[in-house]
């Protein structure tokens, strides 16, 4: 359950939140970038010192092994991952390196996470650390300066930026972030906040047997005018045969009655299961429980009549 208080603060000051869910994966050499781009869903080699993407790494059959933020500081790339992820990913990944210069470690035990959410977040970020986060205009832009990397992140649906910095150091910074007004804000607010942002949470709303597609990532995660990458037949081939059709879609579900489902609950039509939450929260923006659930395709237009646990419910909207 998630605090009206801390809530409130995300949307009229900022919140900080404990990100230690969030894993990382550091790549350095001077290879890095293209190495990604031949496994990655996005457009790797075109990124630029201080900007970043979001992408997805698929297995040969297009379903997902991790979504991840793709973050090129100038010095090395950050991949941003859950944290039971970080580890394995990174064993994958070194393990597919040949003569390329590139090295790939699991840096979350050395990098701290902490997320400062809200319309003043980027005011209380330089008085804590000097940096300019007013600068960063688009998602994943980032900076980096005295061992922390700063990067743009929207994805609660208020303007956002995560601090890594080094573990040894991250109980100064959250004291300094706190000082300058930050409101400590805990799990359950954040998922109130993705959940009205509609951004689906891999390990949750997406797993290894998602095809983006069916998340409805794909207009953030992958380029269709790259090269080559892992898994790229399946996808070319469900856009172009199949038009984009999938069995099922990720959307979010309004419940008429308040009453927060859980995850797995079924979605009915009538007497048939049409679908199953993934997650969900109580909304205030909507004042009614707000879900994310995969329904079969030809009922995730907006608007569409289910019932969930007995209640009423609609389709509210696509997640993309």
């Amino acid at each position: 359950m998630f605090s009206v208080d801390q809530y409130t603060a995300a949307h009229n000051s900022a919140v900080l939140i404990d990100e230690s869910s969030k894993g990382t994966v550091a790549l350095t050499g001077a290879d890095r970038a293209a190495f990604l781009h031949a496994l990655l869903t996005n457009d790797i080699a075109g990124l630029a010192k201080g900007r970043g993407i979001y992408a997805a790494y698929l297995t040969p059959q297009g379903r997902m092994i991790s979504d991840m933020r793709v973050i090129e500081t100038g010095t090395r790339i950050l991949l941003g991952v859950e944290r039971e992820i970080a580890a394995p990913l990174a064993g994958r990944l070194d393990a597919l390196i040949f003569s390329e210069d590139v090295q790939v470690r699991d840096a979350t035990d050395e990098l701290a996470i902490l997320g400062v959410y809200g319309p003043s977040a980027a005011g209380m970020i330089r008085r804590a650390t000097g940096m300019s986060a007013a600068d960063l205009i688009d998602q994943y832009d980032n900076i980096t300066a005295d061992g922390m990397s700063i990067v743009r992140e929207d994805g609660l649906g208020v303007p956002g930026y995560d601090v890594y910095a080094p573990k040894e150091r991250v109980d100064d910074l959250r004291a300094k972030l706190t000082d300058a007004g930050a409101v400590t804000a805990d799990e359950g607010t954040e998922d109130a906040l993705r959940i009205e942002a509609g951004r689906p949470r891999f390990g949750i709303d997406m797993t290894t047997d998602t095809i983006p597609l069916e998340a409805g990532i794909e207009n953030r995660a992958i380029s269709f005018t790259k090269g080559c990458y892992v898994g790229q037949e399946v996808i070319v081939r469900v856009m172009h045969r199949g038009h984009g059709r999938v069995a099922r879609r990720l959307v979010t579900i309004v419940l008429s009655d308040g009453a927060v489902p859980a995850r797995g609950d079924k979605i009915h039509l009538g007497d048939r299961v049409v679908g199953e939450i993934t997650s969900a929260t109580a909304s205030p923006k909507l004042g009614a429980a707000l879900a994310m659930a995969y329904v079969q395709r030809e009922h995730a237009a907006p608007g569409v009549q289910v019932t969930v646990n007995g209640s009423e419910a609609r389709v509210y909207q696509p997640v993309n």
